[in-house]
């Protein structure tokens, strides 16, 4: 079964934590500080390898998390970086946030990557904090924290060309005629449920793949039938080869069959209506109804699109169309990684504070909020100093003055508690 859906958890690193630490050698009765930074925490990497054609290992491991960074070390040693997750994941995947379902990454190239969740910083040691007037700097910054979002993974089928048209019109066929796959045929709409895919040689070193996308019907834009699963499909091909029953055995009429299609593939995205496409005449050896036949061919050519006569089953026309396609696609751009946005900042590192009032307490929530108080050693009087003016430069005073707090009043801050002093 194809599998190309999936949704993964992952995390960045945390950054190491600087340490608070002191030169003591021999003959030296009070070193200064020496306490290193921390190491940055690693990130989380996706990148496209086109040994992997499906997404079915992501059923079974849910959580990717990249590896810490070490702390700070004495003799102003910087702490180890933390090692990178690198997640391989199908070329042709398309990774969104799963929280808001917006694309962040295309890959559709075999070694392109995409960090997803960058790593924390390293916090510093207090070797940063010493100044003419504090110079015995009782503390340190711990590290920034990772990042953790939820991710979706979409793999759409990547093919040079895909087969489109109704159920039933002979794709299947003219993929097994033409290449080596071998996808079930028989004489029912809807034998094919997943795409098929084929590599079709036309010469020595002069081949494409092109993709037996399963029928549409009329709906599937809006999701009748298996319509979204199908469409979507379509959208990575560059050339698109149009199937049409001519045969007339159905009472079918081919206008409003190829009509059909191109509406639905316009609904469901109008870029899909605007992709090059050839209209494949199929089942010419056996047309029941010749002025039906003919009005189609009149049709086509009054509206300047290039058909193809062809029977897939007795052969007829398929390696002259092949060499055609092949042809067409040495024109048409091969499509390029896609970097949509780069959301990790603004959406996991939101620096914004919301004050909620409860009773006499003033709760200040918000990841700067937080930081601050991670930051901060309170058994220490400088570092207390510093904390009071973190919060003034982080505008989380001002917002507690707006807020109407008084003189005594009570200030919350994740588990921390303290008096607000003007």
């Amino acid at each position: 079964m194809l599998v190309d859906v999936a949704e993964i958890q992952i995390q960045s690193g945390n950054g190491g934590n600087g340490l608070v630490s002191f030169r003591r050698e021999k003959y030296v009765a009070a070193g200064g500080p020496d306490g290193g930074d921390g190491g940055k925490g690693g990130d989380v990497v996706f990148v496209a390898d086109s040994r992997l054609l499906t997404l079915m290992d992501f059923r079974y491991k849910k959580e990717y998390k990249a590896q810490n960074g070490g702390d700070g070390m004495g003799a102003k040693c910087t702490g180890r970086s933390g090692e990178d997750m690198v997640i391989h994941v199908p070329v042709g995947t398309l990774i969104k946030d799963a929280e808001t379902d917006r694309a962040i990454a295309d890959l559709n190239q075999d070694g392109d990557r995409f960090v997803a969740a960058r790593g924390g910083n390293g916090g510093w040691g207090n070797i940063h904090f010493a100044t003419p007037t504090r110079q015995v700097p009782k503390f340190a910054k711990p590290g920034q924290r990772g990042i953790k979002r939820k991710i979706k993974l979409e793999l759409k089928l990547l093919a040079d060309v895909g087969l489109v048209g109704f159920p039933n019109v002979g794709k299947s066929t003219l993929l097994s005629v033409v290449s080596s796959a071998r996808p079930k045929i028989a004489n029912y709409h809807f034998t094919t449920l997943e795409p098929n895919l084929g590599v079709i040689s036309v010469e020595e070193s002069k081949s494409f793949v092109m993709a037996d996308i399963p029928g549409i019907i009329e709906g599937a834009s809006q999701g009748v039938g298996l319509g979204h699963d199908f469409l979507k499909h379509v959208e990575r091909t560059r050339l698109l080869l149009h199937l049409v029953d001519v045969s007339g055995i159905e009472g079918r009429n081919p206008i409003e069959d190829f009509d059909t299609i191109c509406e639905e593939m316009r609904l469901y995205n109008p870029e899909l209506a605007e992709k090059p496409q050839i209209v494949v005449a199929n089942k010419t050896d056996i047309i029941t109804n010749p002025e039906a036949y003919e009005a189609f061919k009149k049709e086509m050519e009054d509206r300047d699109l290039l058909m193809f006569e062809i029977s897939a089953v007795a052969h007829k026309g398929t390696r002259e169309l092949m060499a055609f396609v092949y042809g067409c696609l040495q024109e048409l751009p091969v499509p390029e990684q896609t970097v949509f946005e780069d959301v990790v900042e603004t959406e996991e590192r939101d620096d914004s504070i919301t004050i909620i009032r409860d009773g006499d307490v003033f709760c200040v929530e918000g990841r700067r909020a937080d930081y601050i108080v991670a930051h901060t050693n309170f058994s220490d009087y400088e570092s207390l100093q510093f904390f009071q003016r973190s919060l003034r430069d982080a505008g989380i005073i001002d917002e507690l003055e707006k807020a109407g707090i008084s003189e005594g009043e009570t200030v919350r801050i994740g588990e921390l508690e303290f008096e607000y002093v003007k």
